[in-house]
C-alpha cells in the first residue's frame, strides 16, 4: 500500500477529534462542495481543507494538487484524511500525499456519499449517511 491506509468515515471521525493536528481534506471539486455539501467540523474546532483533485467541469487532473495542499498550511507530519465522492479520488490523493513526503496520508472509505444503492441513489454508505455533521454548501 503505498498511502497509510483506509479508514471508514466514522474512524475518521474520531480520529480527527482525537488528534488537533489532523486534517480532513476534502478532493472533490467546486460544484461538489456547493451543491452536495461539505463536512462539518466547527464541533472539533476545525476547518475542512478543500483541494480539487479534479478540476471542474473539465474533469482534468489538478496538476497543481500537491503544491496546494502544500500551500494550504498543514502541520508539518499532520496525519492527513482525504475525501471525495466515493472513495475513488482520495485514495489517489494519498497516494500523492505520501509520495510527496506528506502525511501519513489516509482514505476515507466510502466518502461523502457513498456508492449507490440498487436505484442509483447514494444512500447505503459514507460521511453524510453514517450520520456525521456535514453542512449544505
Amino acid at each position: 500500500m503505498s498511502y497509510a491506509g483506509d479508514l471508514a468515515p466514522e474512524e475518521t471521525y474520531a480520529a480527527l477529534a482525537a488528534d488537533q493536528d489532523a486534517v480532513l481534506v476534502d478532493v472533490r471539486t467546486s460544484a461538489e462542495w456547493t451543491y452536495v455539501g461539505l463536512p462539518d467540523l466547527t464541533a472539533l474546532g476545525k476547518r475542512v481543507v478543500c483541494v480539487e483533485w479534479q478540476r471542474f467541469p473539465d474533469g482534468a487532473l489538478n496538476g497543481d494538487f500537491v503544491e496546494q495542499l502544500q500551500d494550504a498550511g498543514l502541520p508539518d507530519g499532520a496525519p492527513l484524511y482525504f475525501l471525495c465522492r466515493s472513495g475513488v479520488r482520495s485514495l489517489a490523493a494519498a497516494e500523492a500525499a505520501t509520495a510527496s513526503g506528506l502525511g501519513p496520508a489516509y482514505n476515507v472509505l466510502d466518502g461523502f456519499e457513498g456508492p449507490q444503492d440498487d436505484h442509483g441513489h447514494r444512500t447505503v454508505a459514507g460521511w453524510k449517511n453514517a450520520g456525521l455533521p456535514w453542512r449544505q454548501g
